[in-house]
């Protein structure tokens, strides 16, 4: 979560208000405009929100266009046209008192952004498009559309799956890695559109929106980002809009097969790019690197608890979780580094008392009925302002997932370094850690 949220105000827009933030300050505006299933509110709990990494550099603008998020839908018609979403863009600009704003827009409000760039042309300083096209579907003189078939499946996948964990895992399979963050991502698309309402607006933007022609009419500087590999609009689509646009620059971003940007990794790659394109410099981020000893938490079964108990009892539940582990970290002079949603990721000066903490926060978790286990790695990280980057941490995630039921798995680097310290081990031989080199000796902490 982004601590308190921006205010939300609502700018009307013929028969409809349009809900919009504004975070941040300086001489730089940007104005950000998402794809069908954003929720501007719940954006700020994912750990891709892009105005969380811009407004670090511009006064960022969001919003949620009509018929989607915080938005009225239109009343008359239940469905705006793209050109009336392109009004949306000049109205919120308007009321957040900017007369000029490079322009941000992923997937299918890219189309929506080129229109308004070449109409009000005054009013666009620069053109981000991240992982979007000009025209989604296969045409005569536009052979690298989606097909008329594939597209037909990919409605009634949404339609049938709109909010569910599988449709989520398809889109975004590096988001889905972190249960907290996939449930969000769930949460969001419930709380953005219905699946009837996505259905309809997939179908009038494959038939309506085409925006090659006017490709050469666009003055703005363009960026052009897109994952690579991306299921649903391969590269060639990136190629052909840099290709019709007189100067604009391509950056692929490395995906594992994500449909736009899925997690912080990826957006920290894009909003580094972004800052480079608009003000010609890359956010200097200030770092250094200490030894330091990583303690993965979290509690196993958490999503089955969840559908068990429903989102107020989970949510009670998780909070004295929270606190209680707070408490262990004040103990053991650990610090907390993020929460993961069910977990914690902290870190220590010392291996002993990083241990001696994860037992702690097992044993209370079991006093809740919670079943916790964790993982724990020492070596180099990266400090960068108040987080934790680096080898070191991604080796603790994987030892912590493969940590049992109220179990604490160390490295054997772990285990050398507390020699002599009255601590006992089971050795559990050798394991493959996904991501990491080589196999990895692990030990289970054991009673004494």
């Amino acid at each position: 979560m982004h601590g308190e949220l921006p205010e939300t105000r609502y700018v009307a827009v013929g028969d409809a208000d349009v809900a919009y933030q504004v975070v941040g300050d300086g001489p730089l505006h940007l104005l950000c405009c998402y794809g069908m299933g954003s929720q501007i509110d719940l954006l700020w709990d994912l750990s891709r929100s892009p105005a969380k990494f811009f407004s670090s550099f511009a006064r960022t603008i969001q919003f949620d266009r009509r018929g989607t998020g915080m938005s009225d839908g239109v009343p008359r018609r239940g469905l705006a046209t793209w050109e009336e979403w392109a009004d949306d863009l000049g109205a919120v600009l308007e009321a957040a008192g900017c007369e000029r704003a490079a322009v941000y827009a992923e997937v299918d409000a890219g189309p929506i952004a080129l229109l308004f760039a070449v109409t009000r042309p005054e009013r666009v300083s620069a053109l981000v498009l991240v992982n979007t096209s000009a025209r989604l579907l296969v045409d005569d003189d536009y052979p690298i559309g989606v097909s008329w078939d594939r597209f037909d499946r990919s409605v009634a996948l949404a339609e049938s799956s709109w909010g569910l964990r599988s449709l989520v895992e398809m889109a975004f399979p590096s988001a889905a890695e972190d249960a907290e963050n996939l449930r969000l991502f769930m949460r969001m698309q419930r709380a953005a559109l219905t699946p009837r309402t996505v259905a309809t607006q997939m179908r009038y933007m494959a038939q309506h929106v085409d925006v090659r022609e006017v490709l050469p009419l666009v003055r703005a500087p363009t960026l052009v980002l897109h994952n690579n590999p991306n299921p649903f609009y391969p590269i060639s689509h990136a190629h052909y809009l840099v290709n019709a646009i007189e100067g604009a620059r391509l950056v692929e971003i490395p995906s594992g097969g994500d449909l736009n940007v899925a997690n912080d990794t990826m957006m920290r790659a894009v909003a580094d790019e972004v800052a480079a394109f608009l003000t010609g410099e890359r956010p200097q981020v200030e770092t250094d690197r200490v030894l330091t000893t990583v303690l993965f938490t979290d509690i196993v079964g958490s999503t089955e608890r969840l559908t068990a108990l429903g989102d107020r009892r989970w949510r009670e539940l998780l909070d004295r979780h929270d606190r209680l582990v707070r408490q262990q970290l004040l103990q053991f002079r650990g610090r907390e580094v993020n929460t993961t949603g069910d977990g914690f990721l902290m870190a220590f000066d010392g291996p002993a008392r990083a241990i001696r903490c994860g037992r702690a926060i097992i044993e209370t978790g079991g006093r809740l009925g919670l079943e916790v286990r964790a993982g724990i790695h020492t070596g180099e990280c990266e400090m960068r302002e108040d987080d934790l980057a680096g080898l070191a941490v991604h080796i603790a995630a994987r030892v912590s997932s493969i940590a049992g039921s109220r179990e604490l798995l160390v490295t054997n680097t772990v285990k050398e370094l507390v020699a002599g310290s009255n601590i006992a081990f089971d050795d559990r031989g050798l394991h493959t850690l996904k991501g990491i080199a080589d196999d990895w000796r692990l030990h289970a902490v054991v009673d004494t």
